[in-house]
């Protein structure tokens, strides 16, 4: 109770579904474990930024002014729900949404602490940009090379969301609320290819997807090493299992989608 009132609410704190399966909803906040120089960076990048075409989850100050207390950081909820992963429009409109939350936030300055940054996501995007080696299992080698080989320029970095694809909700009448944001210096159409990537490896999107997005083969390649890298990271750290094969067989459908 003494983290709710830090917040002025009185609860009760309930826990919500999804993500790492960490946040609690107490009135109209959502509580996470702070996250530290990640949070306040972004509570105060995104104070003057305003919304064009999509919502942000606002962050919220305690009483006395800090932006996290007794390890817990708070967001305002915002109204919507998950939409519907099986329809083509789905994607259509996560897509719109990151376009205009990119357009939104171009004038960013770069964070410094992108570079300390050493999670699964951290050292897979690096790989997927050649600033950092690594050795792809053998069920992953023979993709990672084809993949490697379709690279292209993708455009100007800026601050991006590297993992909007469940991160879009949608509320009758309201533009799409984008929470949870995920923060890379790459250019936006790789955050898009994420998005297409997902779409094609993880919800069983219809290869007819790739006909109606503008996101080039190049965007995509770069995303699907993206995600390959992340599955070869957690694996070899130890960190967590995955069947290799399976995931290996998504990795190659998407590839053959965009025609490699």
């Amino acid at each position: 109770m003494t983290v709710l009132h830090a917040f002025g609410v009185d609860g009760p704190a309930r826990p919500l579904a999804g993500g790492q399966g960490t946040s609690w909803s107490a009135e109209d906040l959502v509580l996470k474990p702070d996250g530290g120089a990640l949070h306040e960076w972004l509570a105060a990048a995104f104070a003057d930024v305003t919304g064009d075409g999509f919502r942000l989850a606002a962050p919220v100050r305690t009483r006395d002014g800090a932006w996290a207390v007794q390890g817990w950081s708070a967001m305002r909820r915002v109204q919507g729900t998950e939409p519907d992963y099986c329809a083509v429009s789905t994607w259509q409109e996560i897509l719109s949404a990151g376009r205009a939350f990119h357009r939104a936030v171009a004038h960013i300055v770069r964070p410094v602490f992108l570079d300390t940054r050493q999670d699964w996501w951290a050292q897979a995007d690096r790989a997927a940009w050649g600033e950092r080696a690594v050795r792809f299992l053998p069920e992953f080698a023979a993709l990672a090379h084809r993949l490697q080989d379709a690279l292209e320029p993708l455009g100007r970095p800026q601050l991006v969301h590297g993992d909007l694809t469940k991160n879009v909700l949608f509320a009758s009448g309201l533009p799409p609320a984008i929470i949870d944001i995920s923060p890379y210096w790459r250019p936006p159409a790789y955050a898009e290819g994420i998005v297409v990537a997902d779409a094609l490896c993880w919800h069983d999107a219809p290869a007819s997807l790739w006909e109606t997005v503008d996101v080039s083969a190049a965007a995509v390649a770069r995303a699907l090493l993206f995600r390959l890298a992340t599955t070869n990271e957690r694996v070899v750290s130890g960190g967590e299992s995955a069947d290799l094969q399976d995931e290996a067989r998504r990795y190659e459908l998407a590839a053959a989608v965009i025609g490699l």
